[in-house]
């Protein structure tokens, strides 16, 4: 009983109310962007189930000490790796190897992935005794680590989240000590890396999708009719919303069936154009709340494990807003990136719910234990 007391004393009300408040606002966006079309009308319903189990498994995720997580940290990154692998196993659909099907229930393995690798680099961090700056000999190992699911989700394909999985890599290396020499040597290298990226990796839909961006970007009369649709269809929802919107079930885009993916990767826009400029900044001032109070939880984590999980799990969220609300602003090339509890799915509500509780989990044993 003095556990569970001491741990309701430590419940973190503040990220509680953040992230609730999040998946308030996108249940409500959800229900006015498929009021529209019947056959998607009961999605909303779908996704309040998937948050109600995804906060029961956080539940249960942050009552277990984090420490526990270190000590099988290697079998959850081999399992989530093996996960990828089985990917290949089953048939493809449209042509991709990314979901496996359990019944009725499909898992996207690739979401779960990205936690695989949190708690592996947060593993052999804790392990490691360098306390200076790291160098990019000291990144070697972390680098194999990333490269196995990488490599794996890649060849599914799918770029997005492949990409998804080193930007999660190089913020938990950054914020753990990498020298800035070391940075700019990653960076140039990833640099020199994309023309071979775009010569032998990219599909052509994936460069067809880079090539209307580049359009879009320099006013190039881009196709849209055709690749740029769901770009210019989601800039016109947002320039519709002006400053305080259009109001809730009002967004034109959404209701006479312009805007494509409204649910999964487009949600934003169609609050954009409803709610306007405040509400759109409403949602991203959550979102950046949320990513610095857990940079705040790992800056007071009682040790080395606990703060490159907060970091990673931060990344996590940082990256899926920025990267979410960069592609619906054709301030970055359209990828399929949802936003995090906003986006319909049961894959990335549940990833992104299972993190949130391993923060809680850290953030509540901070002073205690």
């Amino acid at each position: 009983m003095a556990l569970v007391r001491t741990m309701r004393d430590q419940f973190d009300w503040s990220l509680f109310v953040a992230l609730a408040t999040i998946a308030t606002i996108g249940i409500v966006n959800l229900y006015s962007a498929t009021s529209a079309n019947p056959a998607l009308s009961e999605m909303y319903i779908q996704q309040m189930y998937w948050l109600a189990l995804g906060t029961c498994v956080a539940a249960l995720v942050t009552a277990v000490d984090y420490r526990h997580y270190e000590r099988y940290a290697w079998v959850l990154y081999a399992v989530s790796v093996f996960l990828l692998v089985v990917v290949f196993i089953g048939p493809s659909v449209r042509g991709v190897h990314r979901w496996i099907q359990l019944g009725s229930f499909t898992m996207q393995p690739s979401e779960f992935s990205k936690l695989g690798l949190i708690v592996a680099l947060a593993k052999y961090l804790h392990h490691d005794p360098k306390s200076d700056g790291r160098t990019l000999r000291d990144l070697l190992i972390p680098a194999l680590i990333l490269a196995a699911p990488m490599l794996l989700i890649a060849l599914e394909p799918d770029l997005g989240t492949a990409l998804m999985h080193a930007f999660i890599f190089v913020s938990i290396m950054v914020l753990t000590n990498l020298k800035r020499r070391s940075l700019f040597t990653l960076l140039a290298s990833f640099a020199i890396m994309l023309p071979l990226t775009w010569r032998f990796l990219l599909k052509g839909f994936q460069q067809a999708r880079l090539e209307t961006y580049y359009a879009l970007l320099f006013d190039e009369h881009p196709d849209i009719q055709g690749d740029a649709w769901h770009a210019y269809q989601s800039l016109v929802a947002i320039g519709n919303g002006g400053a305080t919107g259009r109001g809730f079930l009002r967004s034109t885009q959404n209701q006479f069936l312009f805007l494509p993916d409204q649910y999964s990767d487009f949600p934003f826009p169609v609050w954009a154009e409803e709610q306007g400029l405040l509400g759109g900044l409403l949602v991203i001032g959550l979102y950046l709340f949320v990513v610095l109070w857990g940079l705040r939880i790992a800056s007071q984590a009682k040790d080395r494990f606990g703060a490159v999980v907060a970091v990673g799990v931060s990344a996590l969220i940082f990256w899926h807003s920025v990267i979410n609300i960069g592609m619906v602003t054709a301030l970055v090339p359209v990828v399929g990136m949802p936003l995090p509890l906003f986006s319909y799915g049961g894959s990335s509500v549940l990833t992104i719910l299972i993190g949130i509780g391993l923060l809680m989990n850290v953030s509540m044993r901070r002073f205690t234990f």
